[in-house]
């Protein structure tokens, strides 16, 4: 498309979720990349601005993330007023938001996840620490960026990681720890990204691994074998499309010491920042950062 026919683009991002610094950096860089091409993009922040100031814009890039953003509610708000929007729709955007309804549709159909039990006050904690053995991680069903999220290595220590990530959300999940290697996939379109291998100088990809420190280390290519990598690149595009997932997003799974992925979740308005991860995995990709924007803004509908 040429740059013009695009119209008047507002750039969401900021937001009331308890990603806002993410979702802030996210829209910033997205905003500048769409201006240097010359699109007629404006920042707009729900947190700041009525919904119904994005009347009179042709089209929307969503770079908010949690709650609010990417989890149906604002796609939900977009299609009522008939704008084209980046990402994925209201059904997939809430389910992708939601790790226990979306573990549950993925073993349906079949693929993988890890052994997980959820939580709430009543729950016998010893009970499952010793079903799903340690270490496990405990997170908040509803909430992105590692925010809430606890490795527990101690007999003992579950129930103190459940009222933390309860803090979150109600719906807590308790998930077996997989141990052999972190990894994530991107998706554009129809286009699987290369894998990228993630390892955090700390013991998990935590908050702080993922915005904050500069010793994370991101392999891609991820050094897997070719043949069991582009089989677990057509899982990940099975994984985000059994959601209903379109545009663009990311498939995130661990891979265990035999050699199988395990899919944790979807993110269906990944982040954008200079520490994201769609962003690396279209560079390796031959996308640059300007053009990645501009091919997920091209993939805006209206639902």
């Amino acid at each position: 498309m040429n740059v013009k026919d695009f119209g008047k683009v507002a750039v969401l991002f900021g937001g009331t979720s308890a990603e806002r610094a993410v979702s802030l950096n996210s829209g910033s860089r997205v905003l500048a990349a769409l201006k240097r091409q010359g699109v007629d993009a404006h920042p707009f922040d729900p947190a700041e601005r009525a919904l119904d100031e994005l009347r009179g814009f042709d089209r929307v890039f969503i770079a908010l993330h949690g709650r609010h953003g990417e989890d149906g509610t604002i796609q939900g708000v977009l299609e009522l007023m008939g704008i084209p929007y980046t990402g994925s729709g209201v059904m997939a955007s809430a389910l992708g938001m939601d790790k226990w309804r979306t573990k549950l549709l993925w073993k349906a159909a079949g693929l993988p996840v890890p052994d997980y039990a959820l939580l709430n006050a009543d729950s016998d904690f010893a009970e499952v620490e010793e079903e799903l053995g340690l270490p496990l991680f405990v997170k908040p069903a509803c909430e992105g960026s590692s925010i809430g999220i606890t490795m527990v290595k101690r007999r003992g220590d579950l129930a103190a990681a459940y009222a933390l990530a309860a803090k979150y959300d109600p719906l807590v999940i308790a998930e077996r720890g997989i141990l052999g290697g972190e990894y994530t996939v991107g998706i554009l379109g129809d286009q699987v990204l290369p894998i990228i291998k993630i390892e955090p100088a700390t013991e998990f990809y935590d908050y702080e691994a993922k915005y904050n420190r500069d010793d994370t280390q991101y392999r891609c290519p991820c050094g897997l074998p070719e043949a069991q990598e582009l089989r677990i690149r057509g899982q990940a595009l099975e994984a985000f499309r059994v959601l209903g997932g379109r545009g663009w997003g990311r498939v995130d799974f661990l891979m265990d010491e035999a050699g199988n992925p395990h899919f944790l979740e979807v993110n269906t308005s990944p982040g954008m920042t200079d520490h994201s991860l769609v962003p690396m995995a279209a560079r390796v990709a031959g996308i640059d950062y300007d053009a990645l924007v501009l091919r997920v803004l091209a993939l805006a509908t209206k639902g």
